[in-house]
């Protein structure tokens, strides 16, 4: 295994670098200013400052990184990572300005993947171009979405239109305007195996019979400036047959091919944003005076630091590992390690923030630093893309299985 950059990688790490220095930090408050006086505060994708950003990361090449093949810019998951790790210094701008915020990120893979040309044409290329939103809509109030299996919402064929009902919720994006396509995950069999009951199907969002129930918060943050959660009903929602993403019953190997690449990308933002807390806590410490002397002489405080430091070399590796294994093997040949980086990676980067902010007294608590909003966020992470237990069930399981086999 070899991490180091080649020399694309390395172009467009500083690339970035000096975008992000330049470009985007400066832009954010403005960017915050733009989306609190916008008459919608859940359309933060038409904030002016967002659109001159996108067009200047377009102009540098920086434009749908995350995508590999022909659609995107043809990077390896060993070549995004640090680009992404970059992004997540600036989580809430940095990724959709370069058109690689999830949940559309997901999407675009899954349509460029498994979707039909007219599908591509459709839906694939407005969000290639940043011209649309989307969402992707698996989460049930109703059911333990912990097993995806369990999905109960109804995708019915008759005649050439499918019918679905069914309630879905923690639907990220779905309160942006700019969203104009679902792509739902229900139940077109339930009578066939455990796993070829579901299938995917293309839904737009303002198809009669999609209502908008809510806009969801986490921890009192309400996420508008990247289009918010949803709680979304279906009720007699028809669709052209053709709008199905595959074949009926490949919906749960569908959400698989997708969950891996999110995971990961989750992830590698999550390491920048870890390295920016880290730098917060130092300078906190450096600057503050408690008992007569910085509180950075205080011995719990250099712990916290010293483990930071540890904590975050060894999960970039582990996340390295990962990418490199998926450009080598496959995503299925790297199942175990991107189960373990989505173990590790939140609880990792929760720890992190939670020393932070403790390093910053009530203020680490308050609006007036980022911290309280990314350990808000970092902590939905334990959730999305599959709770930890349930990562770490399989991941034992494996292990099992590979003792039994000695």
């Amino acid at each position: 295994m070899d991490f180091g950059f080649d020399a694309r990688t390395e172009e467009l790490r500083r690339s970035l670098l000096r975008f992000m220095d330049e470009g985007i930090v400066p832009s954010l408050p403005v960017f915050d200013e733009q989306v609190a006086a916008l008459p919608d505060r859940w359309a933060w994708s038409t904030a002016p400052v967002l659109q001159e950003l996108r067009q200047q990361a377009r102009d540098l090449g920086l434009w749908n990184v995350f995508l590999p093949g022909e659609h995107g810019a043809g990077l390896t998951n060993l070549q995004y990572a640090p680009l992404a790790e970059i992004t997540g210094r600036s989580i809430r701008l940095a990724p959709a300005v370069l058109n690689c915020a999830a949940p559309d990120t997901g999407n675009m893979e899954v349509l460029a993947q498994f979707g039909n040309p007219d599908q591509q044409e459709r839906w694939l290329k407005p969000l290639l171009r940043g011209e649309i939103r989307s969402a992707f809509a698996m989460t049930e109030p109703d059911v333990a979405s912990s097993d995806a299996t369990n999905i109960g919402t109804s995708i019915r064929r008759d005649g050439d239109d499918y019918v679905i009902n069914g309630r879905k919720w923690w639907i990220t994006g779905a309160m942006n305007p700019e969203c104009e396509v679902l792509i739902v995950m229900g139940k077109t069999d339930p009578d066939a195996d455990r796993h070829r009951q579901q299938s995917m199907i293309l839904v737009p969002r303002d198809a009669p019979g999609v209502e908008v129930v809510r806009g969801m918060e986490v921890f009192g943050y309400d996420d508008h400036d990247h289009g918010g959660h949803a709680e979304l009903r279906f009720t007699d929602v028809r669709v052209p047959a053709s709008n199905l993403i595959g074949e009926e019953g490949t919906g749960f190997a569908i959400a698989q091919a997708r969950l891996g690449p999110g995971r990961i990308h989750h992830c590698m933002r999550s390491i920048g944003l870890a390295e920016v807390a880290i730098e917060a806590m130092c300078r906190r410490a450096s600057e503050r005076v408690a008992f007569g002397r910085p509180i950075a002489e205080q011995g719990v405080v250099r712990d916290w630091i010293a483990e930071s430091r540890v904590r975050i070399e060894q999960l970039r590796l582990l996340v390295l590992k990962t990418a490199w294994l998926m450009d080598t093997v496959g995503n299925k040949g790297a199942h175990t390690e991107i189960q373990a980086i989505k173990i590790a990676t939140p609880k990792t980067v929760e720890w992190i923030l939670d020393k932070a902010i403790q390093t910053h007294g009530a203020a680490g608590l308050s609006q007036d630093t980022e911290l309280a909003a990314a350990f808000a966020g970092i902590r939905t992470l334990r959730f999305a893309d599959g709770p930890d237990e349930v990562h770490k069930n399989a991941l034992a399981k494996a292990e099992l299985r590979r003792y039994a086999a000695r």
